[in-house]
C-alpha cells in the first residue's frame, strides 16, 4: 500500500512540473503569433475602355436596409418573427433580397447556428 502511495505522490509530482510546462509552451507560442491586424486592402484594376463605346448606364443595386442593417440581421429577424419558420419565398419577398444573395446568408447563418432547415426551403430560428 505505501508504494502505492509513493508511486502516486511521484506521478502528482511530474503531472504538475508537466502542466507548468504545457503553460510555458502556450505563453511563448502566443509571444511568437502576430496580432490580428486589419488585412490591407488592394486596388482595384482600371479597366481600358474602347473610345468608340457609348457611356453605359450605371448598374442598379439593390437597396441596402435601412439604420445600417446588415444582409444577415434582415434575413435573421424575417425569420425569428415567423413562428413556424420561412420559406425562401417568403425571405425573398420580405427581404427583397436576389437567389444568390439570400443563399449566401442563409449559409453564413446556419454557420453561425443561428438558423437552421427543418426541410428544404424551409428555415427556423435555434
Amino acid at each position: 500500500m505505501k508504494k502505492i502511495q509513493t508511486q502516486l505522490k511521484t506521478i502528482s509530482k511530474s503531472l504538475v512540473s508537466l502542466s507548468k510546462q504545457v503553460e510555458e509552451i502556450t505563453k511563448q507560442v502566443d509571444k511568437l503569433q502576430p496580432s490580428k491586424k486589419a488585412p490591407a486592402k488592394r486596388k482595384k484594376a482600371v479597366r481600358k475602355v474602347a473610345v468608340r463605346r457609348k457611356a453605359a448606364a450605371p448598374a442598379r443595386r439593390k437597396a441596402v436596409p435601412a439604420k445600417g442593417k446588415t444582409v444577415l440581421d434582415s434575413v435573421y429577424n424575417v425569420i425569428e418573427r415567423s413562428k413556424k419558420g420561412a420559406t425562401i419565398v417568403t425571405l425573398k419577398t420580405k427581404t427583397g433580397l436576389d437567389s444568390r444573395q439570400l443563399s449566401n446568408a442563409l449559409y453564413k447563418l446556419s454557420k453561425k447556428r443561428m438558423v437552421y432547415a427543418k426541410s428544404r426551403g424551409l428555415y427556423m430560428k435555434k
